[in-house]
């Protein structure tokens, strides 16, 4: 706040209003997919947002929760049994996301960050759109106004068939027009927040039609007004906190990985040139304080999401001050527009997840990395089978062992290229039958083993190294004192 320039505010106002028009309705439906109440969501768009931007070293990151997080919180509370029971589900909810922050606090003090560059990128392509495949089979009951019994990804399926018959002819119509809204929206003014705009007009229909008199399911009421402070551990309902945490922990470790990787992501696709990098460590510390404070106002678990940074970053946001708008905007709509969302049927909300949920399902980035490399591809693929299969915890398990396995592969069996110049200039490439021109020299043997920890090559050519042969001998610490 020290160097904050005046000019930046305009943009700050603007991006942080822009963003909260993609995360309300995201928090919304996010909620839900995790089977807790709407209002949950605003929390969590809420005190997380406030807690990192203060301590946060990200200036465009916007913290509140994922599609990841929720599929994740949701599958461990059907795993528990309490997602039909809405005050044990907050209860374990909250100490859920009581846990996350505690091991990020623990992971900064043990100053972790580095871990996260150990994420594979392609591990994470196939666990994110597993991820994103289990959320549309999930939505899709509400877009039919049918009930089912989650028991996994294909008995789910099989239960969705079995339930077509008693789907609900006017959630069926308004679902098919919500979803025709919504693209029609996105083609034709893509710069408008077309999920808000499409939730306002189902709540108007609503209203309008008197749907639920028809079979619709909406929202129902939810309190207005702030959420209180509440420690999740005094909460006497069900069993006692120490016995449910020994329950709840490895799920906490799966999602405080998740958490912190998106986020990490996140904060370094968005940063531009100028900006301080963000630190690991000191996101680590934000992360945890933010799930920490979050559980105590009932925030389910928090943490960057890629689309809301994407458009606050779009929109112009220079500082965390945006986020802090962001913020003010949910205080806004839980004090005034709480009366509204209850008019909210659930096939929008469910609308809104699927259309960020087919966002997550990346068959595009499966090709692109295919064509780069098929071992990564092949783990792409372990990692999505290993969510479809096995589910979301353990797919973050398949996840990260695949990561450290595709590591180590690289590390030990590194690919090498022999490299030639590329002709009138100082760059290097692998020597290859599209590139006959590239200059090589007789006795001289340039190569590049494609390494986790490589650093590009400094110019020029140590003297010293003269024309050693760097195949064997000396001349291999020629070459690494060239790097």
């Amino acid at each position: 706040m020290r160097s904050y320039r005046p000019e930046w505010l305009r943009f700050d106002l603007v991006a942080g209003l822009t963003a909260a028009a993609v995360v309300l309705p995201k928090a919304l439906a996010f909620a839900t997919i995790a089977g807790l109440p709407v209002e949950v969501g605003l929390y969590t768009a809420l005190v997380p947002m406030v807690v990192y931007a203060l301590l946060g070293s990200s200036r465009p990151l916007s913290v509140s929760t994922t599609t990841t997080l929720a599929i994740l919180v949701g599958s461990e509370l059907d795993r528990l049994g309490v997602a039909q029971d809405p005050a044990q589900a907050l209860a374990s909810s909250s100490l859920l996301a009581l846990l996350v922050g505690l091991m990020l606090l623990v992971a900064s003090l043990l100053r972790l960050g580095f871990v996260a560059s150990f994420i594979s990128e392609s591990v994470l392509v196939g666990f994110k759109s597993a991820i994103g495949v289990v959320i549309v089979v999930d939505q899709l009951p509400k877009l039919l106004g049918v009930s089912i019994d989650k028991l996994g990804l294909f008995r789910d399926l099989a239960a969705l068939v079995a339930a077509l018959p008693q789907a609900s002819l006017a959630t069926v119509a308004l679902s098919f027009g919500l979803v025709a809204l919504l693209i029609g929206l996105e083609r034709r003014w893509p710069r408008l927040p077309a999920p808000l705009l499409m939730v306002v007009v189902a709540i108007l229909l609503t209203a309008g039609l008197g749907l639920p008199e028809r079979g619709v399911d909406v929202v129902g009421a939810i309190p207005s007004g702030l959420p209180a402070f509440q420690l999740p551990f005094l909460n006497s309902a069900g069993p006692s906190p120490l016995a449910l945490a020994n329950q709840l922990w490895p799920a906490a470790a799966g999602i405080a990985v998740m958490s912190f990787t998106e986020s990490a992501a996140a904060s370094r696709a968005f940063r531009e040139m100028g900006e301080p990098a963000p630190d690991a460590n000191q996101d680590l510390l934000a992360l945890g304080a933010a799930n920490l404070l979050g559980a105590c106002f009932g925030a389910m678990a928090a943490g960057g999401g890629t689309s809301q940074t994407a458009v606050n970053r779009n929109a112009g946001a220079r500082t965390q001050l945006a986020a802090l708008v962001t913020a003010a905007a949910t205080v806004a709509t839980l004090l005034v527009l709480a009366p509204l969302i209850a008019l909210m049927p659930q096939a929008a909300l469910a609308v809104v997840v699927i259309a960020y949920a087919l966002a997550m399902i990346a068959p595009a980035e499966f090709l692109a990395i295919r064509r780069v490399r098929a071992q990564e591809f092949r783990w792409a693929v372990v990692a999505f089978l290993g969510v479809v299969f096995l589910g979301t915890l353990k797919g973050i398990l398949v996840a990260v062992v695949l990561s450290l396995l595709s590591l180590a592969q690289q590390e030990v069996s590194p690919a090498v290229y022999e490299m030639g110049r590329k002709p009138g200039t100082d760059g290097f490439r692998p020597v290859s039958p599209q590139h006959p021109e590239d200059e090589t020299w007789p006795g001289l043997l340039i190569l590049h083993p494609e390494v986790g920890f490589s650093l590009p090559m400094r110019r020029p050519w140590p003297a010293a190294c003269g024309n050693a042969s760097i195949s064997a001998g000396p001349g291999w610490w020629c070459w690494m004192a060239a790097r």
